[in-house]
């Protein structure tokens, strides 16, 4: 194989703004509930903002360097490509959004703007403005002294003012506080009763900006025009000795405040000596940087649109299942000793892990808990059961990245609360984010401490745990546990070294044993055997392991792939990936458990992930990955995968030129995955309830559990 990169590899990149289409296809899919398409522009546009704000920084940071070493970069090539593709983009977008519009007026939905205001609306809204708007405004005046990009807030929405009068141009800017108030509002009803009225908080400030600014100004007219500036997310950190990480992570907050611009997105409607007023102000002089748009920015606030009308505009709740597992017992630890128990969100309730570490709390065999912590809800649960497992006494360990994009400066906080209430806070090795999923808690039961731990693919966040599907592994296997405690150590003393049997632990030995479950599948193949690989991940850019997989699929070996976001592996070339398939589901819930299956000869070795499949998460982070020994838990995961591989409804075929086709349902019946694994696993726990309570009248040994093969 003599691979040419440019067509073995797609740049992730154009790949992730492929994913991000898939998701403005929901917008368009007239089967989604209307209220719903209009929320997925809401997604849709806060991907957007990260994707400026991480990846075009990065390639932007590229064409400097290169630049400044005066050598020939790729980068500029991949920026007009970017550039291109993301203007396609916006312009659907806008499609969409004006057709979405005319949709909700036909059904007595009206999202109307300032000259569409009655008098009795009108009124009404300057009281509103007064009562309860103005206090969080306050008009930042553009003069020739006083640096604009200081000033400004990454990706919030601003109105560019211009006060017109004779002899001069007065600029203003005018932040629309989405922070401190819905930036929707639904109007009185009036008449007919029938309609129901909303409005934004643009319009509303739009409507009285007269109100806000004549007391002080004179002028014959004004106008506004809508803005937003995308800033770079990285930030520099000295490494410097004499400061904790905190402190540089402190400090790093600071520096994003004033971080270069990446893009600015504005009113094609604004005049042009606003807009080169702007671009001065700002120091922008690359058209890169430009995004022309509508009249409404961050439509990110659209992920909450109300539903002001029918039941029927929104999805039906699916209601979050209990545990058989954990039902059996009220002791959460007595549950997990009889039997290995899986979770799968957001079909599972999440609140049997928060009771688990509530009754950790005060449970008086509980002697310690160690747990990592990536992103949490801002009302955590999970944190005050913490706090409150001190107060009773016990040792608490929590492991905080500081580095969670995003989440920086609410991790710091957590940070604070957690160690002046007495928790343990480490914050994981300075050259590797952590990112494991990991919960051990120590019992003294009979004399010895018994170990119980948790291994997930998502945060411990009762928020996203609603949303976001993950899989988590509730263990007293002792030899796991104990691998999960030498984790724990590594993360404290990073000089350390061990030798796991059966986790893969990133950076230490994961991509070792990758390549050689790989190889397996590999031989087996070349031997004549049945040979297969099925991978749920986020992402898959790494280009070693890829090519494993090319290597894979050139010795016959069956590779299925369902990947969410990013895949830079090219399926369907001949004679390298044509045994090679790749799906991606983008549906109500976002597809986030990442699940790895090798055929190993019909024993289907079956691991949970934290990890995806970039160079980033392999080599430098720590991330976890844990073998399915249960019987039951393993078919439950293959069952589970076998229901994505046969989604026929929202599913798209990840091809070659990244355009996004449905997968075809022919005369098959319709199959919509999400729905089915939840059906799936309602039938699974009444089946399971069944099974416990023959189990209690048996007195069947405990299976034992394999070893994982040293590669």
């Amino acid at each position: 194989m003599s691979p040419n990169s440019d067509k073995m590899f797609i740049d992730k990149e154009l790949s992730w703004l492929s994913f991000n289409e898939r998701v403005l296809q929901e917008a368009c899919d007239s089967e989604v509930p209307l209220v719903e398409r209009v929320r997925f522009l809401g997604i849709f546009s806060s991907n957007m903002d990260e994707f400026f704000r991480v990846r075009v920084a990065q390639v932007r940071r590229s064409i400097m360097l290169s630049s400044l070493q005066d050598g020939r970069s790729n980068s500029r090539h991949l920026m007009a490509k970017i550039q291109t593709r993301v203007l396609a983009l916006q312009e659907r977008f806008d499609s969409i959004y004006t057709e979405l519009m005319r949709e909700l007026i036909r059904r007595n939905i009206l999202l109307i703007n300032e000259g569409q205001l009655s008098d009795f609306h009108s009124q009404w809204l300057r009281v509103y403005f007064r009562d309860h708007l103005k206090r969080h405004i306050a008009p930042l005046i553009i003069g020739n002294h006083r640096s604009m990009v200081k000033h400004l807030t990454d990706n919030a929405t601003y109105l560019a003012v211009c006060l017109h009068s004779k002899d001069r141009r007065q600029y203003a800017l005018v932040e629309v506080p989405t922070k401190n108030v819905p930036r929707f509002v639904e109007l009185p009803t009036g008449k007919p009763k029938s309609k129901k009225y909303l409005i934004l908080l643009d319009n509303i400030i739009r409507h009285c900006l007269d109100d806000l600014l004549s007391p002080f100004f004179e002028y014959e007219s004004i106008d506004a025009y809508s803005m937003k500036l995308t800033r770079d997310a990285e930030f520099d950190i000295a490494d410097e000795l004499d400061q904790s990480q905190l402190e540089k992570m402190t400090r790093g907050l600071k520096q994003r405040l004033t971080a270069e611009p990446v893009r600015l997105v504005y009113d094609r409607q604004m005049p042009e000596h606003m807009l080169a007023m702007i671009k001065e102000q700002l120091g922008i002089s690359s058209t890169e940087c430009l995004v022309p748009g509508g009249r409404y920015h961050s439509f990110k606030d659209f992920i909450a649109f109300p539903n002001p009308g029918r039941k029927y505009l929104e999805n039906a709740k699916l209601p979050a299942l209990d545990s058989a597992g954990f039902q059996r017992c009220s002791n959460s630890f007595d549950a997990i000793a009889r039997g290995d128990i899986m979770l799968n969100y957001p079909y599972h309730k999440f609140s049997h892990f928060t009771e688990m570490v509530r009754q950790a709390a005060y449970d008086p065999a509980v002697k310690f808990i160690k747990i990592n912590l990536y992103r949490v809800a801002k009302k955590s649960r999970v944190m005050h059961s913490l706090m409150d497992a001190v107060k009773n006494g016990k040792q608490v360990t929590a492991v905080i990245e500081l580095r969670a994009r995003f989440d920086e400066e609410h991790n710091i906080e957590w940070t604070r609360i957690l160690a002046e209430a007495g928790v343990k806070v480490h914050h994981g090795i300075p050259s590797l984010k952590v990112h494991s999923k990991l919960c051990l808690i120590g019992r003294e039961e009979q004399g010895e401490t018994r170990l119980y731990c948790h291994i997930g693919s998502g945060n411990f966040n009762e928020g996203t745990a609603k949303v976001y599907t993950d899989l988590s592994l509730f263990t007293a296997n002792q030899e796991i546990a104990r691998e999960v405690e030498q984790v724990f150590d590594l993360i404290e003393h990073p000089y350390r070294r061990d030798n796991f049997q059966h986790l893969l632990v990133s950076p230490f030995d994961a991509r070792q044993k990758l390549t050689a479950l790989i190889d397996r599948e590999i031989l087996n193949a070349r031997c004549g055997g049945k040979a297969a690989i099925t991978l749920k991940l986020n992402n898959l850019v790494d280009e070693q392991l890829i090519n494993k997989l090319y290597e894979a699929s050139m010795a016959g070996v069956g590779v299925k792939l369902i990947i969410r976001g990013m895949c830079s592996l090219v399926p369907q070339i001949p004679g390298i990936s044509d045994n090679i398939q790749v799906i991606s589901i983008v549906d109500r819930f976002l597809e986030h458990s990442r699940v790895m299956v090798f055929h190993a000869g019909g024993e289907n070795l079956v691991f949970l992930c934290s990890a995806d499949w970039m160079s980033r998460n392999i080599d430098s982070r720590i991330e976890v990955s844990t073998p399915i020994y249960d019987p039951d838990l393993k078919q439950m995961i293959i069952d589970i995968l076998q229901l994505q591989l046969g989604d026929n409804t929202k599913a798209r075929i990840i091809n070659r030129d990244q355009s996004n086709p449905y997968r075809g349902r022919g005369n098959k019946r319709k199959v919509r995955s999400q729905i089915a694994i939840h059906q799936y696993l309602s039938q699974y726990e009444k089946q399971a309830k069944a099974r416990i309570k023959a189990e209690e009248t048996s007195s069947e040994p405990k299976p034992n559990y394999p070893l994982l093969a040293a590669s």
